[in-house]
């Protein structure tokens, strides 16, 4: 059975390789660090099955919006509902939180979290270009009202 929480420091290690296999420009270990410890608007949340982290979500609550900072799912568990589940959760909390909108950026090549952020309510906002450092790839921004 998976079930969700809120993220702790004791986590950290976990995520962090979530997001060095999941990503081709991953946030260092210190950055999580610093986010669990030291960034008052941060909240994560994690996915976990038997004792492991299979998952997690990170956003900034700041005034009345939310932004997403990363999601990521290990690739054995996607397609199962996780990562759906860890963004109402995040959209749930921010509700709670009283934001009024939230906003994430995703590639435009990534069609497979498009479909889900369209999926959860999420609209087409613009696009940053050369948003990615890897690869120069444009993000795509989208929001919601929460």
């Amino acid at each position: 059975m998976i079930t969700y929480r809120k993220m702790t420091v004791s986590d950290v290690p976990a995520v962090h390789d979530i997001e060095v296999a999941t990503f081709p420009t991953p946030w260092t270990l210190d950055s999580f660090y610093y986010e669990m410890n030291e960034n008052q608007y941060a909240h994560y949340l994690v996915a976990e099955e038997g004792g492991k982290i299979v998952g997690f979500c990170g956003l900034w609550n700041v005034i009345d919006a939310a932004q997403i900072t990363n999601v990521a799912v290990i690739a054995q568990m996607r397609g199962r509902g996780v990562g759906e589940t860890l963004m109402r959760e995040a959209m749930r909390v921010s509700k709670e939180a009283q934001m009024d909108v939230m906003s994430l950026e995703v590639r435009v090549t990534n069609m497979v979290a498009q479909n889900l952020y369209r999926k959860l309510g999420f609209q087409d906002g613009g696009l940053r270009k050369g948003y990615y450092a890897d690869n120069g790839e444009d993000a795509l921004v989208m929001w919601v009202n929460l």
